[in-house]
């Protein structure tokens, strides 16, 4: 099973100037923990539910004023659409991440994919029980 089966297509990326108040209203009404940031046709990283409470919220930073760029997580981990299922898994555990861009060879945006969509599929849960282990790296 490739990850192209199991992600889900159509996603949109999400500009870094947005305020965190935006991008939050976005995720309420797409029902998603997290969001691509794209700028000039390039994906510049992810913001996340957690980006925007600890490192916006919690700096006291104003979701009105603070933007996206403030909060983002620029280090961006993703997979290939043509890849197997479990590749994205151990992406995953690797670095602590729930959910993933999926890229073509062409390095084009195509998808994304969560934990939830690994689990659906059925891929190896030893691989995805790393996911949610704390680590200082993802404690913002």
């Amino acid at each position: 099973m490739t990850i192209q089966d199991i992600m889900t297509p159509s996603v949109d990326v999400v500009d870094p100037t947005m305020t965190i108040r935006d991008a939050a209203i976005r995720m309420r009404d797409e029902d998603v923990g997290g969001l691509p940031v794209g700028e000039n046709d390039r994906l510049v990283g992810m913001v996340t539910d957690r980006d925007i409470t600890v490192r916006g919220v919690a700096g006291s930073k104003g979701p009105g004023d603070c933007t996206v760029r403030d909060v983002l997580s620029e280090r961006v981990y993703y997979c290939f659409e043509d890849e197997d299922a479990q590749r994205a898994a151990d992406v995953m555990a690797e670095h602590k991440v729930r959910r993933l861009p999926v890229l073509n060879r062409d390095k084009r945006l195509v998808g994304i994919v969560a934990v939830a969509d690994l689990v659906r599929a059925g891929v190896e849960h030893s691989a995805i029980e790393g996911i949610s282990v704390p680590t200082r790296e993802n404690r913002a």
